[in-house]
């Protein structure tokens, strides 16, 4: 008895019934407002810096250039240099400056620059009166800048709204990003916990092993993996839910329409996991945690070059947790490995290999959650620990993923990258659960039993290629991407149904209960294979110094047995106006499609659904980048939605018709990163109404949001870290059976959480954590109306980790 997804998408407008519609309509456009060649020329400016300590020469040069130079303390010292003695441009006295030093600046836009280490040192010297210096090529950069040491709570540049490499001030759409610092001080091992700390993000129970995450009104069905997409039918839960953060270095959730890149799904947001990648300089770390209910993890990461030159560089991170819990009998074993190699092959090609492995196996996973009423109608209040599952129930998930990469940059910094990734996704259960049915409170009878078994797994490929790089228009220059990517994915199932007995007493109930021979059951047997190409392009055009414009559009094809569907045109565009050095506003329009398979009354297939966001709102940049804020308002557009007429179709089924969908209206306030040197920040505020047809929908999420993470490094204690969280969230419901009065609503009230966290560095290689969830043990409870029933939340709990660092 899995819930069944009945979430769909829609058509385009006739008019943009062409692949690269967005850069056609553009072109006109930064013809008439180009500015002349000279407005985009480099500037060349004269600079005397003195032979000596870097700090000092990179201090002097950034209030001679006028920009903001990011870069921690000790991070250039006992560093020297020859220092500069003639006109150099920005990125050349930089280069000149940092020759030889092993560290690279990176720019993140409106003059802030950023000090880090540099992937791999371009050996070409240039003399003080060359205009222009080869840029140094940092390691998957096409990614977006490595969160991963940074200690910040906010990214650099990220690249998954278009490819291009942006920072946030620079995407015209609003982009929530958890940093590997912001994981670590909260011990975010699991992208559940990941995805309750991201703003606009809201988690629904099924049970034991599956959450939903939505946003925006619509279920997050679209997953990516260093950018390439993967898709989830949490009815059949695959690993996806349960993923293990051990080999991430930070989690990029894009909000709204994404079709550009992902094609086909819903409009809600994408969830894109970006791996760990591989250091030239050795460095490692293990690290040991104990926690409440048994919860023990280890974990285990080191990287380094591989050969003297460094151009073999290698990591391998494992992670094993054996985690009990609230629920009575309930506990879960989860083991993962990552290995990845980047060999560069040549100054301008690198190779990436890799696979990651994860493994999930529970014991007495529960299936669905607790009747909310008893047989009088009364609230069915049991125990935070109260159990549901047989003492055999399991649902095991695991992942198989390899990859491989390989990226060329070309002498005018135009660069070609073609990826594959290959991943099954595959699942194990058996499951017996006490979950149907109201039980009698006077003596715990008239509940039953769902008891079923099913095997299989979704082995999905994907491959994507794409070139980028500037063009010149008009005295100009802009950036353009064209791309390609076909994904095909098989889906296998072989199912049981052991149909329903009685339980004798729901209320003294532990699970003891005979397995069915499952041998003995007749099987039903699933396949299901998509296959879906497509070819796309955008185009960032320098309209001015202050105004940018994104347009794209990607051409989709999509088959599976029932359906196929060519030609779907899914348009991109985007316009970020900067008011100043700090602000930008930004409006922006993009889509995403669904195929479905209904039929009219004439037979013909309904054309897909389609979801279209429009969000306009201003976005800030302090501090050098080390501070993102953003406030939007968005609309967000489901149409085609399949609606039953009551009539037949010609070969007898029900017939539908297509009529405008849920419609989501809200806005968003995020803030991320550093607020002092000391203290960090991540929060947000979010506010969303979702109708169909006038009636409110998707009500099993909040309608308002608030979430704060937070660290302080005091000075008067060095080492010691303090923190804490705090997340609320508004009223929830869902329309429910009863046993008295059928359908009911049934009202879940507004609860705060608070978490709170400290670390302390005892000396340069070893430290300790301590995180504390649910700090005032708040007793709170989610509803999944599909089945009528309820889980409760973690009650408070505690874990005590130890790290070592080599």
């Amino acid at each position: 008895m899995k819930q069944p997804l009945p979430s769909r998408p829609r058509p385009l407008v006739s008019a943009l019934r062409a692949a690269l519609v967005g850069l056609t309509l553009a072109a006109p456009l930064a013809l008439s407002l180009a500015q002349p060649a000279h407005a985009q020329s480099a500037p060349l400016r004269s600079f005397q810096i003195a032979p000596g300590a870097l700090d000092t020469a990179l201090t002097s040069f950034a209030a001679a250039a006028n920009i903001t130079l990011s870069f921690a303390a000790g991070q250039a010292r006992e560093l020297r240099t020859d220092g500069l003695n003639g006109e150099y441009t920005t990125e050349s006295g930089l280069a000149r400056l940092l020759a030889g030093s092993g560290l690279e600046a990176v720019h993140r836009g409106q003059g802030n620059y950023v000090l880090r280490p540099a992937a791999k040192a371009d050996a070409r010297a240039l003399d003080g009166d060359e205009k222009m210096l080869g840029s140094v090529r940092v390691t998957a950069n096409q990614l977006g800048e490595i969160t991963e040491g940074t200690g910040s709570y906010t990214p650099g540049t990220i690249a998954t709204a278009t490819r291009l490499v942006l920072t946030p001030r620079e995407t015209p759409q609003s982009i929530s990003v958890v940093t590997r610092q912001e994981m670590d001080d909260f011990a975010l091992t699991s992208i559940d916990k990941v995805m309750e700390h991201t703003p606009g993000v809201s988690i629904v129970t099924y049970d034991s092993e599956r959450t939903e995450y939505y946003a925006r009104g619509f279920a997050i069905q679209n997953f990516q993996y260093d950018g390439i997409p993967m898709r989830r039918d949490s009815s059949y839960s695959a690993g996806n839910t349960l993923t293990d953060m051990a080999i991430y270095d930070r989690v990029e959730v894009l909000k709204g329409a994404t079709g550009l890149l992902t094609g086909s799904g819903d409009p809600g947001a994408t969830i894109n996991l970006i791996r760990k990648k591989p250091t030239k300089e050795f460095q490692g770390e293990a690290s040991l945690g104990a926690g409440t209910w048994n919860n023990y993890r280890s974990q285990f990461d080191v990287s380094g070059a591989l050969n003297p030159a460094g151009s073999l560089r290698g990591r391998a991170v494992a992670a094993y947790q054996d985690k009990h819990s609230q629920l009575d009998g309930y506990e879960r074993k989860t083991s993962t490995f990552y290995g990845i190699l980047e060999a560069d092959l040549s100054p301008s090609t690198l190779l990436t290999v890799g696979a990651d492995y994860q493994d999930n196996t529970p014991t007495r996973s529960t299936w669905g959650g607790i009747p909310i009423y008893n047989r009088n109608g009364d609230f069915n209040d049991m125990p935070r620990s109260f159990n549901n599952g047989a003492s055999w129930s399991s649902w095991k998930q695991y992942t198989r993923t390899a990859f491989a990469t390989l990226e060329h940059t070309f002498a005018n910094d135009w660069l070609l990258k073609a990826q594959f990734n290959h991943q099954i996704n595959g699942y194990n259960y058996a499951l017996g659960s006490a979950a149907a049915d109201y039980p009698n409170p006077a003596d715990g009878s008239g509940v039953s039993t769902w008891e079923g078994k099913d095997v299989g797994k979704t082995v999905a490929n994907a491959f994507d290629v794409y070139a980028s790089g500037p063009f010149e228009l008009l005295g100009r220059k802009h950036e353009l991407v064209l791309g390609g990517s076909l994904a095909k994915r098989t889906w296998t199932n072989r199912g049981y149904w052991a149909g329903n007995n009685s339980v004798t007493n729901y209320y003294t109930w532990n699970g003891n209960i005979p397995q069915p021979d499952w041998n003995s059951l007749e099987a039903t047997h699933s396949r299901e294979v998509t296959r879906e190409n497509g070819v796309y392009a955008a185009a960032r055009f320098n309209l001015r110094d202050d105004l940018k414009l994104i347009a794209g559009s990607r051409l989709v094809n999509y088959e599976n047995a029932t359906l196929k569907k060519s030609g779907v045109v899914v348009p991109y565009l985007g316009a970020v106006y900067d008011l100043n050095d700090q602000y930008s506003v930004y409006a922006s329009y993009t889509s995403i499609y669904k195929p479905q398979s209904a039929q009219d009354v004439k037979g013909k297939t309904l054309d897909p659904l389609a979801g279209v966001n429009y969000e306009t709102g201003v976005k800030g940049s302090f501090f050098g980048g080390r501070l993102n804020a953003s406030v939007a308002y968005f609309r967000l557009d489901q149409d085609n939605y399949a609606n039953a007429t009551g009539a037949l179709t010609p070969s007898g089924g029900t017939a539908y018709e297509a009529i405008d969908g849920v419609r989501t209206k809200g806005f968003e306030a995020e803030v991320s990163g550093q607020l002092t040197p000391q203290w960090q920040i991540h929060a947000g505020f979010n506010h969303k109404i979702a109708r169909r047809q006038g009636d409110k929908v998707a009500t099993l999420t909040p309608e308002n949001q608030f979430s704060l993470s937070s660290t302080y490094k005091p000075g008067f204690v060095p080492g010691l870290s303090i923190g804490g969280g705090a997340r609320w969230q508004d009223k929830t419901w869902g329309d429910v059976s009863h046993p008295t009065q059928g359908t009911v609503k049934h009202t879940v009230d507004s609860y705060w959480l608070f978490d709170a966290m400290a670390s302390y560095q005892i000396d340069k290689n070893l430290s300790v954590n301590l995180n504390v969830n649910n700090l005032l043990d708040k007793k709170y409870y989610t509803i999944f109306s599909w089945y009528s029933t309820y889980t409760w939340g973690e009650g408070r709990n505690a874990m005590l980790t130890m790290k070592y660092k080599f």
